[in-house]
C-alpha cells in the first residue's frame, strides 16, 4: 500500500482490540497543501488510519484468509484538529463480527484528549466478488512486520500471534528470486 496512515501497533488482541500510533508530520505530502499555512491532517485521512487499524483487526481475526474492505462509515465526530507534531493514538474495538462483515467502534486521541470517534462497517468479500488477493502476500507480511503486529499481537488467551504459514511461504519464495 502506498499510503499507510498508521505507524505501528502498540497493542493488538486478536478479534477484540487494536491500538496503533500515527505521528503527524509536516513532511507528509497531504499536510502540505490541504490548508495552506496550517499543517493540519485532513479528517478523511484520520478516518482512513482508523479504518486501517480496524480493518487489520477484522482481517487478522480470520488469519487474513478473507478479503476485508471498508463498506461504510456509520458516524464520525471530530473534537479537534490534528496538526504537525501531534501523535494520534487510534483504538479500534470489534463490536460484532459475522461471516459477511464486522462493526468496529474506533477513536483517535491526542494525548488524553479525544480527537475523533467513528463507527466503521467492514465487508468480507466472498465468491460473488471474484479476484485475486488485495495485496501481494510477501509485501503484506512485510507491512505487518513494519507495524510490529506480530511483536505486540496476542490471542485472547494472551499467547503470541503466529504468522499464517501461507505468508511465511510467500516470504520464503520471494527470498529465492
Amino acid at each position: 500500500m502506498r499510503w499507510m496512515w498508521i505507524d505501528r501497533f502498540v497493542e493488538f488482541v486478536s478479534g477484540e482490540r487494536a491500538v496503533a500510533i500515527k505521528n503527524v508530520s509536516i513532511a507528509e505530502e497531504p499536510l502540505d497543501g490541504y490548508a495552506p499555512g496550517i499543517a493540519v491532517m485532513p479528517n478523511s485521512l484520520i478516518v482512513e488510519g482508523l479504518a486501517q487499524t480496524g480493518g487489520l483487526l477484522v482481517g487478522e481475526a480470520k488469519r487474513f484468509e478473507e478479503r476485508v474492505v471498508l463498506a461504510k462509515l456509520g458516524k464520525a465526530v471530530f473534537h479537534q484538529p490534528a496538526v504537525a507534531g501531534d501523535t494520534l493514538t487510534y483504538t479500534a474495538i470489534v463490536e460484532d463480527i459475522q461471516d459477511d462483515g464486522a462493526i468496529v467502534r474506533a477513536e483517535s486521541r491526542i494525548g488524553d484528549q479525544p480527537q475523533a470517534d467513528v463507527e466503521l462497517f467492514f465487508a468480507h468479500l466472498d465468491e460473488r466478488f471474484p479476484g485475486k488477493e488485495l495485496f501481494n502476500p510477501e509485501d503484506f507480511l512485510m507491512m505487518l512486520r513494519v507495524f510490529s503486529l506480530y511483536e505486540v499481537g496476542r490471542k485472547p488467551d494472551g499467547s503470541p500471534l503466529d504468522i499464517p504459514e501461507r505468508y511465511l511461504e510467500a516470504e520464503r519464495l520471494a527470498g529465492q528470486r
